[in-house]
């Protein structure tokens, strides 16, 4: 099969499965800023999306395009790396603000994944794992906002989600563009836009990331103001 078979159609693979992961990271970071202003509007949501099926079958098909998404950045790394030594995309052009990020998307995806990995571990097994497997928990599932304020009291939590989102965007920031490119957007005029227009994108998202993180690490988050 031509998906599977051919290195172009692996990357278009990788393309097609990271725009979808960067979708689902921008509703996620709308739900997270909920977050912000209304504890209660954040567990009402965290509650829709418990251990109902539809967030069930949601959450499978996630984890289904981030293990496929993974999975093809090895196997490409590994190519490239054969062919081309440490450049592992095969574009006409690369913009010099993109080359570190580049040339480190194996690190970069690592540090990703390790990140993903313990936000895993902080949220959804506590929460959707432990409602399905029927776990008995200190806090209970739906209470998200509880989660939140526990999570990132922690300093530690808060410099490793520091460095985790610092990684995101480096990794978004090359993937957008290199994700554009391999669909099509081969034009110098409108590879120069998409670009543009991708780090503005990923800037935005992992702001909105990183102001989470920070509003409740200082305890300045306008939801614990109106909690109090």
């Amino acid at each position: 099969m031509w998906l599977i078979n051919s290195s172009i159609g692996r990357k278009v693979i990788m393309s097609v499965t990271g725009m979808a992961l960067i979708l689902f990271m921008t509703f996620h970071c709308c739900m997270n800023l909920v977050a912000l202003f209304s504890g209660e509007a954040y567990n009402m949501i965290c509650e829709l999306l418990g251990a109902n099926w539809y967030a069930v079958v949601a959450t499978a098909g996630l984890g289904a395009l981030a293990v496929c998404h993974i999975v093809y950045a090895f196997i490409l790394t590994a190519q490239n790396r054969r062919a081309r030594g440490n450049n592992r995309y095969a574009v006409t052009e690369k913009p010099a603000t993109v080359e570190w990020a580049s040339q480190n998307m194996l690190v970069l995806g690592i540090i990703v994944l390790l990140g993903l990995g313990l936000h895993l571990f902080n949220f959804w097994y506590n929460m959707m794992f432990a409602e399905l497997a029927g776990m008995h928990v200190q806090i209970p599932p739906s209470h998200g906002f509880e989660y939140i304020q526990v999570t990132f009291s922690n300093p530690v939590y808060v410099v490793l989600y520091v460095i985790w989102i610092v990684a995101l965007w480096f990794h978004l920031s090359h993937g957008f563009w290199s994700a554009m490119q391999t669909v099509g957007v081969n034009g110098k005029v409108w590879f120069n836009r998409w670009k543009t227009i991708g780090n503005i994108y990923v800037t935005l998202l992992m702001l909105g990331f990183l102001v989470v993180v920070l509003a409740f690490a200082f305890h300045c988050a306008p939801s614990l103001c109106c909690a109090a």
